[in-house]
């Protein structure tokens, strides 16, 4: 099957199957998060969201860089700028509550999020991988709340991802210190589930897309979105979402057929073991 590939102002979507790439296209600079890969990612989430075949999105870098955090070349020609819509904390509110917009969106799509991070992963960046569900990296990523390093404070959704992931204290260390940590204590940590070589990481992560294609659709969906909300839910108020959730993933053509395969004593129609085996990277 052929792939469909659009090109944004500094990123790439590429659709193969089921599985759907964002790759970061601004490398002389170590992808940065602009104002221009906001708009890319405000976009290309509007297309993916709409394209009820896709299965899995995976978001990467190019030229040996995830995503080096926010634009700093911006941050400096603003603190210079005299017009307080572009240097105030009122514009910088507004600047910031607007990223969002696409954020909110990234976070709560329909499909798994998987991050595929191959060189610095930084600020920004790093919050940025802490939105996808499960983190693929190369050996030589480097992650690090990097924000301490220019009198910032973590944005991005890091203050609820990070401590989330990697527990309180750990979170506090992390963000204050703003160390950088590489791909193995990452995995140790929790933050990141595979590590791979980095010629191996691109496949490694379409493979791993590859896996969840036959998997249920609704029923992932509120899985991820249940899963997202579970930290600051109740016991009782999670017991009766799982009711609601359930009694819609049971009526579902999927679970029908499951059932009736598996009552036959056939396969169901998603098996994370058995795809891994058919599926393995390239």
């Amino acid at each position: 099957m052929d792939a469909t590939t659009v090109a944004f102002q500094e990123s790439r979507l590429t659709v193969h199957g089921a599985v759907a790439e964002f790759s970061h296209q601004r490398p002389q600079a170590r992808n940065p998060i602009s104002m221009a890969l906001r708009d890319d990612y405000d976009r290309m989430l509007r297309i993916v969201a709409a394209d009820r075949s896709l299965r899995a999105l995976i978001i990467t870098g190019s030229g040996g860089s995830f995503c080096a955090g926010g634009d700093v070349k911006d941050m400096a020609d603003r603190l210079h700028d005299s017009d307080p819509a572009r240097n105030s904390p009122e514009a910088t509110r507004r600047r910031l509550g607007d990223i969002h917009r696409w954020l909110t969106p990234l976070h709560e799509i329909d499909i798994p999020v998987i991050a595929a991070v191959d060189g610095a992963a930084m600020g920004a960046g790093f919050a940025l991988a802490l939105q996808a569900d499960f983190v693929l990296a190369s050996t030589r990523a480097r992650f690090g709340m990097s924000f301490a390093r220019i009198g910032a404070v973590p944005d991005m959704g890091a203050l609820h991802a990070l401590p989330r992931i990697v527990g309180l204290a750990r979170a506090k260390e992390l963000m204050i210190t703003g160390r950088r940590v590489d791909a193995a204590e990452a995995k140790a940590l929790g933050i990141v589930l595979e590590v791979h070589a980095p010629e191996a990481l691109a496949d490694a992560a379409h493979a791993f897309a590859r896996r969840l294609a036959a998997a249920p659709r609704e029923a992932t969906a509120m899985t991820r979105k249940l899963l997202n909300r579970s930290f600051e839910t109740d016991y009782l108020t999670m017991a009766e979402l799982e009711t609601y959730a359930q009694a819609i993933a049971m009526a579902t053509p999927y679970h029908a057929e499951a059932a009736a395969r598996i009552a036959r004593g056939e396969p169901p129609p998603f098996d994370w073991d058995r795809e891994r085996n058919l599926n393995p990277p390239r």
